[in-house]
């Protein structure tokens, strides 16, 4: 007789996403804190709650393997300024009261997708799914889907084709990624100022 394996998303697994999606919505709705302080808050947070390597790594596939350490180094810097703006402008866009965690499905005992909903007084609650990583009985959040205009986008896949669209297109060129994530960051900052 066959056992299932034990499930990854369990209670602690989604009140991890709970608790840290909470926060996050937290510091994005404090109104006693700057903008600045906002976004450093923000970011902090999103430090802890990402494992930002794995996700740069993802986002640049086979590439990881080929760009020198100096390369990676800065190109993981300035993704990073990026991956983090994305986030707080696309959360900050949908800022709600409270975040809710619906559900959970286990892609495999170490990965996770906990599905949420950002509560909105407005009304125009907002779906999010966090996928999860265990590793050495921590969690992290490895990529965030979010339901804009009724498509579901997970900003690291979408990251992942811009990304290795333009790496074929470069012959592999570090530079030109990075020069492309840090236009990409300069229209989101000036998006945002405006």
């Amino acid at each position: 007789m066959m056992t299932a394996p034990a499930a990854f998303a369990d209670a602690k697994t989604e009140a991890y996403v709970q608790k840290n999606a909470s926060e996050v919505l937290a510091s994005l709705n404090d109104p006693s804190l700057s903008a600045e302080e906002r976004t450093e808050k923000f970011n902090t947070y999103m430090d802890e709650f990402t494992d930002m390597t794995a996700v740069s790594n993802f986002a640049i596939g086979k590439y990881a393997r080929r760009f020198s350490d100096d390369e990676l180094t800065r190109y993981r810097k300035v993704f990073r300024e990026y991956a983090l703006a994305v986030y707080e402008n696309e959360l900050d866009d949908y800022r709600g009261e409270a975040v809710v965690v619906k559900d959970s499905v286990d892609r495999s005992p170490t990965d996770s997708i906990v599905n949420t909903v950002i509560k909105r007084q407005d009304g125009k609650d907002m779906d999010v799914r966090w996928r999860v990583l265990s590793r050495d009985g921590k969690y992290q959040v490895v990529d965030v889907a979010l339901n804009l205009d009724g498509n579901l986008i997970w900003l690291a896949i979408e990251q992942r084709a811009q990304f290795l669209a333009l790496l074929d297109r470069t012959n592999g060129s570090a530079d030109a990624l990075i020069e492309k994530i840090e236009s990409m960051k300069q229209n989101l900052e000036s998006k945002k100022r405006s």
